[in-house]
């Protein structure tokens, strides 16, 4: 039997079909992660796209040779999605919806009923982009994520690639020339693309499994309700950096800091304010701190900060900064952002012991308590 690209195409979709099945049993069910949802999906776009395209030479190819286009973009979109959601970022919907329309149109007015190939340029640019920007996704991951991660970038990067190849050639030769017919057909990039997606699919499962790895480690790790490091993990995690120079500059700064009348604030207001003053002062301090400093919540209305590189002033600027984006939280209800109290102790290369480092701190913002609130107090001499 010649290995047309009809042919091809029941394979590819019958090859779908199985690794949709397997995906979703074997890596969604149990993980649920967001990846594993995405490449669901993609699969089932993929499917769909070759069903369609095997209606081309029937009566109804001036839709499906159209919707063909749309699914199999669409199932790019969802793979860059998905690798997207590997570092916990939305996708942007210009690409999810803006690429597939613009292919939808493009294909729509280019005589799709006699034109099998009808929008092929623009539907060869938007496979490329939509690929390109998944292997860039997945580059785009931090080093220990996964071992799997450089050669499912490298594979997605290849394919785009390809892609581009067959984009050149349409553009240079048509759909007919010997050079597109020969390497970039639609039965060789089926054939390609079958493979491809065979070898990936097992990473793919990794992939999976490891972002919800992750997520649970995430869970155990972080507060509830603001989002910040939960106590043990800021010990655990300052501990670590104070033991490793090589990481951790050597001097810094740690900072307590604790939301003035706090009980006021619940009792005049209810509970559900003072989770918004909570979680107010966790989103101003993110906002204000590097990605590379610690900030935990100590617990109840006290929060804690490791500035590795502060000196003196830079911790009375940090605390200022946080004070100041949390007075300018607007609240409905008449709720006023309580002010805050800071306590900062300094650490050099001599320190290594966290909790006198805190103790140190929590003296200095027991004098700021009793100096009148509102204040940041050093417990080391002003430099």
């Amino acid at each position: 039997m010649d290995l047309d690209t009809t042919t091809l195409r029941i394979a590819f979709g019958v090859m779908a079909l199985v690794l949709v099945l397997l995906f979703y049993f074997s890596a969604y069910r149990s993980t649920r992660s967001p990846y594993s949802g995405w490449w669901c999906l993609a699969l089932v776009f993929f499917l769909s796209g070759s069903a369609a395209f095997l209606l081309n030479g029937t009566a109804h190819q001036w839709w499906a040779n159209t919707l063909g286009n749309v699914l199999l973009v669409l199932g790019s979109a969802a793979v860059w999605a998905g690798a997207r959601s590997l570092r916990e970022v939305p996708p942007l919907r210009w690409v999810f919806t803006g690429v597939p329309l613009v292919t939808l149109v493009a294909s729509a007015v280019d005589n799709p009923g006699t034109n099998t190939w009808s929008g092929g340029a623009v539907f060869l640019s938007a496979m490329c982009l939509t690929i390109g920007l998944a292997s860039r996704e997945l580059w785009r991951l931090e080093p220990g994520y996964s071992r799997v991660r450089v050669p499912m970038a490298a594979a997605a990067a290849a394919m785009s690639v390809f892609y581009f190849g067959r984009l050149v050639y349409f553009l240079l030769e048509g759909p007919d020339g010997h050079t597109f017919a020969t390497f970039f057909g639609s039965a060789g990039t089926t054939l390609v693309t079958m493979v491809l997606l065979v070898v990936v699919s097992f990473s793919m499962a990794a992939l999976s499994t490891e972002q919800q790895t992750r997520a649970l480690r995430m869970v155990a790790t972080r507060d509830d309700l603001t989002g910040l490091l939960n106590r043990k993990a800021f010990l655990d995690l300052a501990t670590e950096l104070l033991s490793d120079r090589a990481v951790t500059p050597g001097t810094g700064a740690l900072v307590l800091a604790d939301l003035d009348n706090f009980k006021a604030v619940n009792d005049t207001h209810g509970h559900a304010a003072g989770d918004v003053a909570l979680r107010a002062f966790a989103a101003a301090s993110q906002d204000t701190v590097r990605p590379t400093d610690l900030v935990g919540r100590y617990g109840g209305e006290e929060f804690i900060l490791l500035i590795p590189g502060a000196t003196a002033g830079r911790a009375d600027k940090i605390a200022e900064e946080i004070s100041r984006r949390l007075a300018e939280v607007s609240t409905a209800d008449g709720l006023e952002m309580p002010t805050v109290s800071y306590g900062v102790a300094l650490y050099d290369a001599e320190t290594s012991d966290v909790d006198d480092l805190i103790a140190a701190a929590d003296r200095a913002l027991y004098r700021a308590k009793s100096l009148g609130r509102n204040r940041t107090v050093h417990s080391d001499p002003r430099g």
